[in-house]
């Protein structure tokens, strides 16, 4: 089962996830796409990685999110990757639309033919006022797209504001 999960900036989404992947009763592996490039993400990094199960496998891949799920998806393992737009953002910031558009079709194409239980999380960033910047106007643009491509394909959509879980696709939670 493929599953969405967004939500704005500390809606809960990735708890959210996090629950539904201990929940799914199978071997999980957190794949994180943030890169510490900062003080403030080395911080987020940590509180992520101390509330994580102790037996979940990790995978930090910022760019190649298609080829990392094609070699860990299994029928007995639920893949649960935070955040696609963490990951869309490193995209953006290499200038490189080629490569953006590889990878993005290349994780849109791999989608029906993933075993087991994967649970994506993203920011949805597209519910505010249009920023002024070209790149962040950009992101918006591009993260939109993606999500809409994206829930397409799952079996599952969810949108968490407040820590609350809103069904928008297939079977509530």
């Amino acid at each position: 089962m493929l599953q969405l999960i967004l939500g704005g900036a500390r809606s809960g989404k990735s708890r959210l996830a996090e629950k539904l992947a201990s929940d799914s009763a199978l071997a999980v592996t957190y794949i994180a796409t943030s890169q510490p490039l900062d003080g403030e993400m080395n911080h987020r990094i940590a509180h992520h990685r101390a509330r994580r199960p102790a037996d979940w496998a990790l995978i930090e891949e910022p760019l190649e999110l298609a080829r990392v799920l094609r070699e860990n998806a299994r029928a007995d393992r639920c893949l649960l990757v935070d955040c696609l737009t963490l990951w869309l953002t490193n995209l953006l910031m290499l200038d490189d639309a080629e490569r953006l558009a590889a990878e993005r079709d290349a994780l849109l194409q791999c989608l029906a033919s993933l075993p087991g239980e994967i649970i994506f999380v993203s920011n949805e960033t597209g519910m505010g006022v249009v920023p002024l910047g070209e790149l962040t106007r950009r992101y918006v643009d591009e993260a939109g797209w993606l999500h809409q491509a994206l829930a397409e394909g799952c079996q599952r959509v969810v949108l968490t504001v407040a820590g609350l879980p809103l069904t928008l696709k297939g079977t509530a939670l």
